[in-house]
């Protein structure tokens, strides 16, 4: 499954190629609770097709009554309610508010209260749209800006990942490639942690050497590949939307990865294993990859959020549910406890004067 905002652009992308009308609606601002957050879309064509979503639902079904014929049966006569003919306006983007009072919060489905604001961009250029497409295709990370004006739209590079911007001139959203996993080892646990990922949107490669779990594997979607996994690792070249998970219980195979792994911008880098097995893990490539405790604090291990799981799918849930939380920018029990030894050292280091990670 791919990255949902390419899913948007690209089925978007289509309906306006083939000349379809459609619009793209985009969630600029969210004051309370909102059920989609600042920055996501959804597409809207003139025969009701939706994909993507900026709500539970209801918003996308008035989006439907209001802009399409999908629901114009159902209309009552001389309804007078703006876009009531059912069809997709033209001309410059237009801002619409959602929940603004009691009523209207309880009918979208917003909860306590939220309100949300939507732009709304009418028959967006499928030429822009196809080199916006092409660039995420290609790993780049895109800005993407519309005048509000007239709705022309500028594609730029962009450097690192940043908020939706709204001023009374234009918006701008930043779009990147989608996330990527690497899974070292084809065995049941990966299977389950690879469907989980797929469905969140991640383009999963799985690498095992050994032709007896490789030849096995049977989720679909995913790149199976042979060679070892520290060369996989580098070919791969992990960037921030990228993590790496060992899961072989090797240390000739995953040791060599995650090492690799951990010289890379990689968001996550972690291994399977008991609390023992991963402290032993860490000895080792102090002792003969010259590692230091500093070098390996980004290496997680045992890996997943403790929900009491024994068996392969609840342990990969568990790990599908830390790589998430960090993806999403979580602060976890192990991230407070890894910058407290590191505070720690530091004071050792220093003296008691010494402020290091927030922590005193």
């Amino acid at each position: 499954m791919e990255n949902l905002d390419v899913m948007v652009l690209r089925t978007l992308h289509g309906w306006r190629a083939s000349g379809r009308r459609a619009l793209l609606a985009t969630v600029v601002r969210t004051w309370g609770s909102s059920p989609r957050p600042v920055g996501s879309i959804m597409a809207l064509c003139d025969d009701g097709a939706v994909v993507g979503s900026v709500s539970g639902g209801c918003i996308e079904d008035d989006l439907i009554d209001r802009h399409t014929r999908a629901y114009a049966q159902s209309a009552p006569a001389g309804d007078a309610r703006p876009g009531a003919d059912h069809r997709i306006p033209s001309g410059p983007p237009s801002f619409v508010k959602y929940g603004v009072s009691a009523d209207e919060a309880h009918r979208f489905g917003l909860p306590c209260g939220g309100t949300l604001e939507l732009l709304l961009e009418y028959d967006p250029d499928p030429g822009s749209l196809a080199e916006l497409i092409a660039a995420l295709e290609a790993g780049r990370l895109m800005q993407r800006s519309v005048r509000l004006a007239d709705g022309r739209v500028t594609l730029s590079l962009a450097n690192t990942p940043g908020d939706l911007v709204v001023d009374a001139v234009q918006l701008t959203n930043t779009f990147g490639p989608e996330y990527r996993m690497l899974l070292i080892g084809a065995g049941q646990l990966a299977e389950y942690l690879a469907t989980m990922a797929l469905f969140s949107g991640f383009a999963v490669t799985v690498c095992d050497p050994r032709e007896e779990y490789r030849g096995n594997w049977s989720v679909p979607g995913a790149t199976v590949v042979s060679d070892m996994p520290d060369d996989v690792v580098r070919a791969f070249k992990p960037d921030r939307r990228s993590c790496v998970v060992a899961l072989t219980h090797d240390p000739k195979l995953d040791d060599l990865a995650l090492l690799e792994a951990l010289s890379t911008e990689a968001f996550y880098v972690g291994g399977i294993g008991s609390r023992r097995n991963n402290e032993a893990r860490r000895a080792r490539m102090i002792e003969h990859f010259d590692q230091t405790p500093e070098s390996l604090a980004h290496l997680r291990g045992p890996i997943g959020i403790y929900i009491g799981s024994k068996t392969p799918p609840e342990i990969a849930v568990s790990v599908m549910a830390e790589i998430l939380a960090v993806k999403n920018g979580v602060t976890l029990p192990r991230d407070m406890e890894v910058a407290q030894a590191k505070n720690d050292r530091e004071l050792a280091h220093n003296g008691p004067g010494a402020l290091v990670c927030g922590v005193r």
